[in-house]
């Protein structure tokens, strides 16, 4: 397979130049004008936070991006499926609540927002995966299937299981209905090594199934309750927690890679991320720790594996922020580096599986070229 167009530019503008008018000159250069938006539906799949999170993408972006799409013909919307956890995007009405205070509305962006997956989570269709190993159907939110065309717009960040959430994973967990999540996260539970738990709580806070509970001062999940996200695992400061199933992380980035196949497949997508507030954890958490990494830059490409392997090359390359939770991990001493960004902040995570399997599916291929712009 020859090598995937990867378009970057970072984040420096000259007077009378916004960053809004350079993420669309991005999109241009990248090709997204190639694409026929006359008259057709337009998913906008992105993140809106969760209450108490600051590291989410901006509005000002998302306008830039529907803006452009209106201009070009077509008829943009904002889009995201329900969560699994319990929190503040849980159902259609909590979730377009939370959207709305955190800033994306019809005003703000441009187009209005749908919740995919409808009122209760429970809005979705089975689609076939291509060439999938693990995952034969995919359970997806039915307003994104609905879409003649999508567009994956995300804040490229650390992830306490998958290593960083990117285009894969905004699509493919993202793009999941309650069930297609619970699908994709059904492959292990974690376990609590007494020894190493402090009863600090701190993962009881974070758990997503009010599955944990305390005895004699140490943490106790219970396996029926227990969904699988993970929460807790990046949660724990004392590597007290981790999965019972030794492939349960690898498994969790094939599907996820197999359901980003599943809703790509058979129409046009367009992919985008914007490297910065490099959180060490997701935006579904209702707190954002110190970025790990300075702001990189802002990219696009029609093959979201490549751009994904972009994102993660330029973070491997760059110099830790030393107040942050990656900077406190290095300079613990006896630390066992593992030369890598993700792994030194989150030494639980995989993430290369991801990648891998995308490419072995045919979701597009690792090997990239970087078009930079200025």
């Amino acid at each position: 397979m020859e090598k995937a167009k990867v378009y970057f530019t970072d984040f420096r503008t000259v007077i009378g130049v916004s960053q809004a008018v350079k993420l669309q000159k991005l999109c241009k250069a990248a090709g997204i004008d190639k694409i026929d938006f006359e008259g057709k539906f337009v998913a906008i799949k992105m993140h809106f936070g969760e209450l108490g999170n600051f590291s989410y993408l901006r509005p000002n972006y998302v306008k830039a991006v529907a803006d452009l799409i209106t201009e070009l013909g077509g008829k943009p919307f904002l889009t995201d499926c329900n969560t699994l956890y319990p929190g503040s995007r849980k159902n259609a009405i909590d979730h377009l609540t939370n959207a709305e205070m955190n800033g994306f509305n019809s005003v703000t962006t441009g187009c209005h927002v749908i919740i995919a997956d409808g009122l209760r989570g429970t809005d979705d269709i089975e689609v076939p995966v291509p060439n999938g190993e693990y995952c034969h159907t995919a359970l997806i939110g039915r307003a994104l299937m609905d879409a003649d065309i999508v567009i994956s717009l995300n804040h490229f960040k650390g992830h306490e299981m998958t290593g960083f959430g990117g285009a894969i994973k905004n699509i493919g967990m993202g793009g999941g209905s309650r069930a297609g999540k619970m699908h994709q996260h059904n492959d292990g539970t974690p376990q609590v090594n007494p020894a190493k738990c402090r009863g600090c709580k701190r993962c009881a806070k974070e758990c997503g199934s009010d599955a944990i509970h305390y005895e004699n001062r140490k943490a106790v999940i219970d396996t029926d309750l227990c969904k699988g996200c993970g929460r807790c695992i990046g949660a724990c400061a004392f590597d007290a927690i981790s999965n019972v199933n030794g492939s349960a992380l690898e498994l969790l980035c094939c599907k996820m890679a197999e359901y980003t196949a599943a809703i790509c497949s058979g129409r046009p997508c367009f992919h985008i991320s914007l490297i910065m507030d490099v959180s060490p954890n997701c935006d579904c958490h209702n707190e954002n720790d110190a970025p790990i990494l300075p702001n990189i830059g802002m990219l696009a490409s029609f093959d979201p594996v490549a751009l994904d392997q972009a994102c993660a090359d330029l973070c491997l390359a760059a110099e830790p922020v030393r107040n942050s939770q990656l900077g406190d991990h290095l300079a613990q001493p006896g630390w066992k580096r593992h030369n890598d960004n993700f792994l030194d902040s989150n030494p639980n995570v995989r993430w290369k599986e991801t990648l891998e399997h995308a490419e072995k599916i045919g979701l597009g291929t690792r090997q990239y070229e970087l078009m930079t712009i200025r």
